[in-house]
């Protein structure tokens, strides 16, 4: 029998999500559960719905799940399209190329624009690749395999005046990157409960413009949990039409809170944006590279560090300093390791990830110079 040792102090999850769940959010889960057909629950319902509007930046619809993310791209598929329906999908990682298997499954016809996983979704490439009859264009945002994001104004704009919808995946970017679904003209938004807002996995949601509306009521993929029209319809007094997560509701409505009233979204964006620059400070400073190659797509939620045998460099991180870090997906496998900084985080969490991350380098037998040291610099300006 393996002997258990206890091990001082938390645990540092530096994966890309989920992410550490702050204190009071979990003292919020942590509370009796309610009558979900009562009044109290209806206040909270109404209270969560329109705190993820001013998240997503919509004053439309957020259909909310107890889900995972996966869920809610089914939802944003299945609500919109048909059977057949022309879609184009770019290849900017692992999470794009998942989306694109479930499209292909549903039965949709998946234009693929291959890609190198370094850059993200190509707007002119995009614009090329449109047909009159092109239904609707997949984006992730912030793709969490690599740690690029896509610029999905410039996506929108490519599009131009044609009619396709436009879908985007924010799963790793909502509440930690700057995201605006009704300026940019997305038609249904894709988010997560367990990254950016700094809850467990479980809620996943989709924010829906009104041309996506008037396409799901002549959309023919099946649905019957996914459908947006009875969930509509029951959140305009602030319920469900089936049992919701209520604890995980109340842990949501604490973290709204803390995003939208004490910190405020801007802080939450530039919180994110200088972690992130310290953080490639920190990888250049010990000679390595950092996956994304055009700096107009550099993450703010995660950073994705090239480098070979990353398995054994995350193991020993891991087994040393009880640190965890993501690991390279996909066709990245071993190939390099990802520095989640997004959610609750302060500059002395990246300090001390970047320390372990560090000390690991030199334990695995790689010659790496201070990068703690400009990281520190850097947050120090």
């Amino acid at each position: 029998m393996k002997r258990l040792v206890y091990r001082p102090g938390r645990h540092f999850l530096q994966i890309p999500g989920p992410t550490n769940v702050p204190d009071r959010v979990l003292r919020a889960i942590d509370a009796p559960t309610i009558d979900h057909r009562g009044p109290d629950f209806a206040q909270l319902g109404l209270e969560v719905l329109d705190g993820l509007r001013s998240v997503c930046r919509t004053e439309g619809h957020v259909v909310l799940y107890p889900a995972s993310g996966t869920g809610a791209w089914e939802a944003a598929l299945v609500n919109t399209l048909s059977p057949g329906d022309k879609v184009i999908a770019s290849e900017t990682g692992h999470f794009a190329t998942l989306w694109r298997a479930m499209a292909t499954k549903l039965g949709l016809d998946v234009v693929w624009l291959e890609g190198d996983w370094r850059h993200g979704a190509d707007p002119e490439r995009i614009a090329d690749a449109l047909e009159p009859d092109t239904r609707a264009v997949m984006v992730v945002h912030n793709e969490t395999s690599t740690g690029v994001t896509s610029r999905i104004a410039d996506v929108r704009a490519a599009l131009g005046d044609h009619d396709a919808l436009l879908l985007v995946d924010t799963i790793s970017s909502l509440a930690s990157i700057d995201y605006r679904h009704d300026e940019w003209g997305v038609d249904v938004t894709v988010g997560g409960s367990q990254k950016g807002l700094m809850l467990p996995a479980g809620l996943s949601l989709n924010a829906v413009s009104a041309k996506a509306i008037e396409a799901s009521r002549t959309a023919r993929l099946p649905r019957s949990y996914w459908d947006w029209a009875p969930i509509i319809k029951a959140n305009e007094t602030g319920y469900w039409p089936y049992t919701p997560a209520t604890n995980l509701l109340y842990g949501l409505r604490e973290a709204l809170h803390m995003l939208l009233e004490e910190e405020g979204l801007e802080n939450v964006f530039a919180r994110h944006a200088r972690h992130a620059a310290a953080t490639r400070a920190a990888v250049h400073g010990w000679g390595l590279e950092v996956l994304a190659l055009d700096e107009r797509e550099f993450s703010g939620a995660l950073t994705a560090v090239v480098c070979d045998g990353s398995d054994e460099v995350r193991r020993i991180i891991l087994e040393r300093f009880d640190m965890s870090l993501g690991a390279g997906l996909g066709k990245l496998a071993d190939r390099v390791f990802r520095i989640g900084h997004l959610g609750d985080f302060n500059d002395l969490m990246l300090a001390g990830t970047l320390s372990g991350v560090q000390m690991g380098l030199h334990i695995a037998g790689h010659d790496v110079g201070d990068g703690l040291g400009a990281a520190l610099e850097q947050l120090a300006r």
